[in-house]
């Protein structure tokens, strides 16, 4: 009689990759449910437009001061289980933010959720490349649409429950509880194991370039300069769109909160074509062809502003910029001389800065000379994407990819390289 055991199936990257996109949907949702309460928020509280921006800059400032823990809490707890708990954390900040009676305590929330929404970013992003290499080909866009159908079904559900006057805590408390278990039952179909160490690829490749620090520092900069392009613009859906749409051109609140929605089912739309847009071009081809559809997009709502104009700028805006920051993340995870995961954490990190910056900067000019100039970030942010965009790759998205799809015995091996 033999006691041996029977040799377990290794899991599927198909589940694997749909718990990721549970991870990206959940992130998309529990943020976005929040945005379409901003303009009630602020008039509950009685903001100014500069005084909105600041305690909106609070959920990047966030971002900024905890995002470069991502990577160690990383390496210590893995990057599955620690994106749902940045899920719940960020979900229990946003509810916060919902609930705060005063500016303090809003920008304190904001604040709370945006070191909790960094990790979580950063930790499924490490998940969603792994799964990737498992796969063999680009997949890292279709993770981002799904991120965008989560901000989009967020939206809806937060401009539902405001035209239904539902308070805000009720609201966001629902949202949360939802949102919670899905990210939670998806926990258990990540992938097993560490996380991956630096190949010896990887190594070699940095032992030979480590006389071109500079070279390499400038390329993280243009990365990360080319991600704040694609933030600048999600900003300005996020924060701006609402307010603009209901104050400058005077439509109805649940009209306004359509702005957002807008950008992000067009950047849906855009993540949804992106990996085999490509694969077919490659990234520096798709980056561009996407910073001349924001310049013009945006730059003609601007110039002729009206509400239908304006929703169809913020559409173009959103499918303009639908590839940057999975092009930058995946751009920055495959750097030489740098160990696994610190390229993604850094540009993951100093993105945030378009986050950071644009609410005040856009608020203290729409004070000074109004919303409509201030909203002039979302084409310069096409300009920079169409200035920077040589750092991208020509080719097919992942260079570590095969031509083959990654299923069958193919997926086993590479399964077991990352265990």
């Amino acid at each position: 009689m033999t006691t041996d055991s029977p040799v377990p199936t290794p899991r599927p990257p198909r589940a694997a990759r749909l718990a990721v996109a549970a991870l990206f949907l959940t992130n998309g949702a529990i943020f976005a449910n929040l945005l379409p309460r901003y303009p009630q928020i602020k008039a509950d509280l009685g903001l100014g437009n500069a005084e909105y921006g600041l305690a909106v800059a609070a959920f990047p400032f966030g971002a900024l001061v905890a995002g470069l823990t991502a990577g160690a809490l990383i390496r210590r707890f893995r990057s599955s289980r620690v994106a749902v708990a940045g899920t719940l954390l960020t979900s229990a900040g946003v509810l916060l933010a919902g609930l705060a009676p005063t500016w303090g305590l809003l920008a304190g929330a904001l604040f709370f959720a945006g070191c909790m929404d960094a990790i979580t970013d950063v930790a499924q992003n490490s998940h969603g490349l792994r799964v990737q290499r498992l796969y063999g080909r680009s997949i890292l866009n279709g993770f981002h649409a799904i991120w965008s159908v989560g901000a989009v079904c967020g939206g809806l559900m937060g401009g539902l429950a405001a035209s239904l006057h539902l308070p805000r805590g009720v609201h966001l408390a629902l949202s949360a509880g939802l949102f919670a278990l899905v990210a939670l039952t998806a926990l258990r179909s990540t992938l097993p194991g560490p996380e991956p160490v630096e190949s010896s690829e990887r190594a070699e490749q940095g032992a030979r370039t480590e006389g071109f620090s500079a070279r390499l520092g400038l390329m993280i900069a243009a990365l990360v300069l080319i991600a704040i392009g694609g933030t600048l613009v999600e900003d300005a859906g996020s924060t701006w769109a609402a307010v603009y749409l209901s104050g400058t051109l005077g439509t109805s609140i649940a009209v306004a909160s359509f702005g957002y929605i807008a950008l992000v089912g067009a950047q849906f739309v855009g993540r949804l074509l992106g990996d085999g847009l490509v694969d077919r071009f490659g990234q520096r081809a798709v980056a561009r062809t996407g910073g001349a559809t924001l310049v013009v997009g945006m730059g003609s709502a601007l110039l002729f502003p009206s509400v239908p104009g304006t929703l169809v700028g913020f559409a173009l805006a959103g499918f303009g910029v639908a590839t940057l920051v999975p092009a930058a993340m995946h751009g920055a995870d495959e750097l030489p001389g740098l160990r696994a995961g610190t390229g993604l954490t850094v540009v993951s990190w100093l993105m945030r800065l378009g986050f950071l910056l644009s609410p005040p900067v856009v608020g203290l000019v729409a004070d000074a000379v109004g919303l409509r100039v201030g909203l002039l970030v979302v084409p310069f942010a096409g300009l920079l994407v169409l200035s920077l965009a040589g750092v991208l790759s020509a080719t097919r998205a992942s260079p570590r990819a095969s031509g083959k799809r990654g299923d069958g015995e193919d997926w086993n091996a590479k399964l077991e390289e990352v265990r």
